[in-house]
């Protein structure tokens, strides 16, 4: 199975992956900067109760720049072996496009 999503960057904006609570067993991870030009910042991961004003928080990637149309492809499948209780979140720069997939 895999999960597809275009990101569009917003300050200050999270955008859910993978919700908490639901169990998938991620393989790979491929990050596409879809801009010509500009390189994107990227910040993946998990947490849990993202609502509650009380969660835990752990970057995966943090503030990783991916040059212009290049990816990142994180294919260890260690990186993602987290509890159903956390979620897989990933923020880019507020000016920033990125497709993301990942693999299961």
């Amino acid at each position: 199975m895999s999960l597809f999503y275009n990101i569009v960057g917003s300050t200050l904006e999270t955008n859910e992956l993978i919700a908490p609570g639901t169990s998938v067993n991620i393989k790979s991870v491929l990050i596409t900067n879809v801009h010509d030009t500009a390189e994107a910042t990227v910040t993946i991961f998990i947490q849990d109760k993202p609502v509650s004003g009380s969660s835990n928080k752990y970057n995966i990637i943090h503030t990783v720049a991916v040059p212009a149309d290049v990816s990142l492809f994180l294919d260890n499948p260690n990186m993602f072996n987290f509890k159903s209780i956390y979620g897989l979140y990933v923020e880019v720069g507020s000016s920033d496009t990125v497709d993301i997939m990942i693999s299961s």
